[in-house]
């Protein structure tokens, strides 16, 4: 069934202004996916009186006070159980009949004050079958109240909904087992509860839109932070045994049914998820997980995770979806291993001004040496495609990803995220491995080996020092954003720097981000571009005067873009950073070529960096209001409110005049 976006009309007339009016203040205009284009069309609301709109209940038969326009207040969640009742009698083909609204629900001798939105009978129309807890669309608190409804009446099963698709809940208790196991959809009139787990879906039935971290929020509520286990390992399993289950049902099992789904039994569903599915997973991306590992929950526990996840697609997600899903990691791992780490995620539009201003070509080869989610990379890719690969071949595409492409980072878990997002962007292998960027010791020994024949091509010069260190590179394009927190006090590391040496002799320490700095050189060829992520201080500082006379010396300044305060930070409970930074972007001098004395800068500072100061991305719609993102969902109808677009523009037209060939 297709999903209807609610678009309300420009025309403020009849139906189409009651739902801009009472929608409004919820920011939900693009999000009641749970509803279809006819259910929304079918619903009877009104202006009954002057700014004061009613919807007429379909099973009431009266008409039903819904918002003030004069006193901006209203009751979003009775167009929410409107729409249901549409949907239950419309869809799931109920009769009016076994439906009841506004319920009263007994506990014991007392009566509750707050009643149940809505009750489906059995065929009795006595015995209570369904109950519906309805809130309006920013709602998300979920199932308690719903789940006392159901003891109290001793349903079967309930829903929780807000009109939001991906923030639905369904419980279902197979008696007398209490209320543990939850569904992706409820039964319609000519279905059992039991039928559901018979039901078979293919790839294509499967959803693209959906709020991974929403999702990975519940998962986190009702069963991994109770279960003992790494919350992001056990996430990681799902994801990549359900990553596996589509990539077979796409191109391998004939009627492309999948079988990432809930069974009637929680040992079958585990033993196809684990055994079969995640196992497999194992084996056709074996640097992801060991060989013996396996997903830790029980059988109960899994049966509980599997339908948040079921219904929905990863391979072929939109670009939009894969930033959802971006940022659903970045909140994961938040706590596990970057804040400490001085590691953040480089917000997507930072990254998509850096990439434009760049310009990669479809021959060029690209590294990001602490390439944390891999978003330069993703979007470097992008770029490429929709450029200069326009109208290549897939496998043409997939091709280039795979031999010009290239990610390093120290820490496994985001190593594990950039290869996942690449995976699923379509980009079919990778060259992203777990090394320190940093220590030349960590590029000897067996577990090297990989990532030293991939790079082996692409050594600046075969001498037998760098055969060892992979210190000198020709990469066409460096893009990054290192680390700053923590300084390097290993002396033998710190032996590999000239950054750490002083009239001769080793420092005792330097910070992290500095030698960074020249690695990032090294790894240049003559007349390669770069774009790296800096505090600002390295710019201003007076004591910082040394770096900026040997960035002259070593390379043309392209262009500095300070970035705005916020650009940073992340909502609670994820720690971001408010460190003032810019974005140094240079080109090498060639071997034979003198540093040039004079020339034009292009500099530029972001005022709006599409976040507000808790560190929420802030949208605009049609009508140019601003739209907070509500954790993560994007907003269809809206852009990012920032600057950094036109900064990239203005740079493109800098770089044109002053007739830089890589702009060509």
């Amino acid at each position: 069934m297709s999903k209807f976006a609610y678009k309300p009309s420009k025309e403020k007339i009849g139906r189409s202004k009651i739902f801009d009016s009472v929608f409004k203040d919820c920011a939900i205009e693009n999000k009641l996916k749970e509803f279809s284009e006819e259910i929304f069309k079918k619903i009877n609301a009104f202006e009954k009186e002057q700014g004061r709109f009613y919807v007429r209940c379909l099973k009431r038969q009266a008409d039903i006070f819904i918002y003030d326009e004069n006193k901006k207040k209203g009751k979003p969640e009775e167009i929410i159980r409107q729409l249901w009742l549409l949907k239950l009698t419309q869809e799931y083909k109920y009769p009016i009949e076994r439906i009841e609204v506004e319920k009263s629900v007994q506990f014991g001798r007392e009566v509750h004050s707050k009643a149940a939105d809505i009750v489906l009978y059995k065929e009795d129309k006595i015995t209570p079958y369904i109950i519906f807890e309805l809130k309006e669309p920013n709602a998300k608190k979920a199932e308690e109240q719903l789940k006392s409804y159901l003891s109290a009446e001793g349903a079967e099963g309930g829903v929780w909904s807000n009109g939001k698709i991906e923030h639905r809940i369904i419980l279902y208790r197979p008696y007398p087992k209490e209320y543990t196991t939850t569904l992706s959809d409820i039964p319609n009139v000519n279905q059992t509860w039991d039928d559901l787990f018979e039901v078979k879906k293919t790839y294509d039935d499967l959803e693209e839109k959906f709020d991974l971290s929403f999702i990975i929020s519940r998962l986190e509520e009702m069963v991994l932070a109770q279960a003992g286990v790494n919350v992001f390992e056990e996430v990681f399993k799902l994801i990549y045994a359900k990553l596996y289950d589509e990539d077979q049902a796409k191109n391998i099992r004939p009627k492309k049914e999948v079988y990432f789904r809930q069974y009637k039994e929680p040992k079958r569903t585990y033993a196809v998820i684990n055994d079969e599915l995640f196992k497999g997973a194992i084996k056709e991306w074996p640097d992801i997980f060991k060989p013996t590992d396996k997903i830790e929950l029980t059988p109960e526990q899994l049966q509980i995770c599997v339908p948040f996840l079921e219904k929905n697609k990863f391979f072929g997600s939109g670009r939009e979806e894969l930033v959802i899903i971006d940022r659903a990691f970045e909140h994961l791992i938040a706590e596990v291993s970057k804040g400490q780490k001085g590691q953040y995620f480089t917000p997507r539009n930072v990254i998509k001004m850096c990439v434009r201003m760049l310009n990669p070509k479809d021959n060029e080869y690209i590294i990001d040496p602490a390439c944390g989610s891999g978003g330069f990379l993703l979007h470097t890719m992008y770029w490429v495609w929709d450029d200069y690969l326009k109208s290549a071949s897939q496998e043409a595409k997939r091709k280039y990803a795979a031999r010009y492409l290239y990610g390093i980072d120290f820490d496994d878990n985001m190593r594990r995220i950039s290869q996942a997002l690449m995976l699923i962007a379509g980009d079919g292998r990778h060259n992203i491995f777990k090394r320190n960027s940093l220590d030349a010791r960590d590029w000897f020994g067996e577990q090297a080996e990989e990532a030293r024949t991939s790079l082996k091509s692409l050594l600046a010069n075969q001498n037998e020092e760098n055969r060892k260190t992979y210190r000198y590179l020709k990469f066409d394009i460096l893009m990054t954003n290192p680390p700053f927190a923590g300084e390097i006090t290993d002396s033998g590391l710190l032996r590999q720097y000239e950054f750490a040496k002083k009239n001769g002799k080793l420092k005792p320490k330097i910070e992290r981000h500095l030698l960074f700095i020249e690695r990032s050189l090294d790894a240049l060829r003559p007349g390669g571009r770069m774009a790296i992520v800096l505090p600002q201080g390295i710019f201003n500082n007076t004591n910082m005067e040394w770096i900026r006379e040997w960035f002259f010396e070593k390379a043309r300044i392209l262009a500095v873009v300070g970035l705005e305060g916020n650009t940073f930070k992340l909502p609670a409970p994820a720690k971001g950073t408010g460190t003032k930074t810019s974005v140094l972007f240079l080109q090498k001098w060639d071997e034979d070529q003198k540093p040039l004395k004079d020339y034009s800068i292009f500099m530029a500072v972001s005022k709006k960096s599409g976040k507000d100061n808790s560190g929420e991305y802030v949208y605009l719609n049609e009508n140019g209001h601003r739209i907070k993102s509500e954790g993560g969902i994007f907003e269809e109808t809206g852009r990012l409110d920032d600057d950094l677009e036109k900064i990239a523009e203005e740079f493109v037209k800098f770089s044109k005049k002053e007739k830089f060939e890589w702009r060509r």
